[in-house]
């Protein structure tokens, strides 16, 4: 895979899950089995803003040329992304969300994997 179509591919997700918190916010995190307060409404609404940030980082970066600024993005996304990871994995292993939580371990799982190969294993 290239990096054009990896950095495509997190876009996308991004703004399905930027969307979704930002729009409808209590509704995405009933499907986990998790109820939101107030503040937990706001909260996702602005996850839902970040996703939507990275999501266009993302787009304008899967164009651009090797330089020290797109490594810089990458090994920035790469380290959020692995935090991500890690949160979520935490917070399934501790029973907070129901069995389809599970499935954003993977994706961050996957998307740190991929950020990690592209930013320090196939470079140009």
């Amino acid at each position: 895979m290239k990096l054009g179509a990896f950095l495509t591919i997190k876009a996308v997700i991004s703004f399905i899950f930027g969307t979704a918190a930002l729009l409808a916010p209590a509704q995405l995190v009933s499907m986990y089995g998790v109820a939101l307060d107030p503040f937990g409404v706001v909260m996702s609404r602005l996850l839902g803003a970040v996703l939507l940030g990275i999501g266009f980082i993302c787009w304008f970066t899967r164009i651009a040329a090797y330089s020290d600024l797109r490594q810089g993005i990458l090994l920035s996304l790469f380290i959020a992304d692995t935090l991500g990871f890690i949160v979520d994995l935490l917070t399934q292993l501790s029973g907070v969300e129901n069995a389809l939580g599970w499935m954003n371990v993977a994706v961050w799982f996957f998307l740190a994997l991929g950020l990690g190969y592209f930013r320090f294993i196939k470079t140009e």
